[in-house]
Order: structure tokens, then sequence, then C-alpha cells
């Protein structure tokens, strides 16, 4: 791998040359790798800097220290869940996924933890961090993922209807819609009932994210 060879000085220049932006799809092969083989040092550094990419590439490899249990790195992930940046909020899941892919019960221990947080922007986090099939392969991941879902989708239905219209609130609701359909899809027995439970509510957002979910294919 070429960063190996590279030293840290020289890593901004080389990742942003490949990022892929500007453009519809930044290069997250690249950013993966990046994370891979970051020492802490250059970690600090893509993360100190302004660069959407380079943050990314940072957050990511936040995932990895994560897994490795290092500290403080789980209070650094979330400060970056709820960025401006939606690229970057992109990096919190994938850092998360991580964790699961190393440690599924921490990652499922997190995840409640987020879920209860009071900004939208980390509880999106947490259910579409969770809510990748990969992660879902038994029972117990993927009753974690519909309780996760269960969990913020109740505390959207709280939010106050002049909230709704929030970009952050929005950004909910638009992850809701498609993380119910992987929950489900994962054991269907078990978590179609949970989120059938929503079909019939009068709430506008509620009702949207019910048909977003059931119109996914993997629902079918």
């Amino acid at each position: 791998m070429v960063l190996r060879e590279l030293p840290p000085a020289a890593w901004p220049a080389h990742l942003l040359a490949g990022s892929g932006l500007p453009g519809p799809r930044a290069n997250l092969e690249l950013a993966q790798a990046a994370a891979d083989v970051a020492a802490p040092e250059t970690i600090d550094a893509l993360l100190g800097g302004d660069e959407e990419y380079l943050v990314l590439c940072g957050v990511i490899a936040l995932g990895r220290l994560l897994a490795e249990d290092a500290p403080g790195a789980a209070d650094r992930l979330r400060s970056y869940a709820a960025d401006g940046r939606w690229r970057v909020r992109e990096g919190v899941a994938m850092a998360l996924q991580r964790l699961g892919d190393a440690d599924p019960p921490r990652l499922f221990g997190l995840v409640r933890d987020w879920a209860g947080d009071p900004h939208p922007l980390v509880q999106r986090a947490a259910v579409a961090g969770l809510c990748e099939p990969r992660l879902l392969k038994d029972p117990k991941a993927a009753a974690e993922a519909v309780a996760a879902c269960a969990a913020v989708t109740g505390a959207f239905a709280a939010r106050p209807a002049a909230t709704r219209r929030d970009e952050d609130v929005r950004a909910l609701r638009k992850a809701l819609g498609y993380c119910w359909s992987v929950a489900v899809a994962a054991d269907r027995a078990a978590g179609l009932p949970v989120f059938e439970r929503y079909a019939a509510s009068a709430d506008p957002d509620i009702a949207w994210i019910v048909r977003e979910n059931r119109g996914k294919a993997r629902m079918r």
C-alpha cells in the first residue's frame, strides 16, 4: 500500500488527490485503507484540519481505535456524529461498523447509549451504525437493531411538531426511513411485528417512515 511508504506529512496531498472530490462520490475505499494503517498522531492530524475528506478518513480511523479500546475514542467519535458535514456523519456510521465487526456486544452497548442521546444526529448515528446487513447475521444482533430503531422512533415521535423541519431532525427521519427495513429483514419473524405497530400512526412523519421502509425491496 502506498500510504505505508509515505511520511505522515505527505498523507494529506495523497488522500486529497485520490478523494474523488469534488464529485458525486467520495473514494471510500481509499478512506477505509487510510483508516487501516493511520498512526494515532496521523489520525489527529487528519481530524485537525478543515478538509472534509481528510476528516472523513480520520473519523473512520477512530473506529479502528475504538475497536482497539483506545481511551477516549468513543467520546471523540460521538462528537463527530453531530457534525454539519454529511460525509463526516457517514464516516461515523462506518467507524461504528468497524467496532461491530470486532466486538458486537460493545457496539450494542454503545448504540443503546447513543440512541438515548437527545441530539437527533447522535440518534441517527446509532441506528445507521448498527443497521448494516453484515452485522445482523444472528438473532441477537437483529433484535438489538430492532430495539434501537424502536427507541429512536419513539423519541422522534415525541419531538414537537415545530422541530420536525429542522435539518438535523429531517436527517434522522431519513435514516429511520431505511434503517427499519434493514433491521426487520435480518429477522422478519421477530422484527416485523414491532415495525407494524407504527403502521396505524396518525403522525405524518411516522407514516412516512413506515411507507419508505415498506417500499424497500428487502421488505417485500
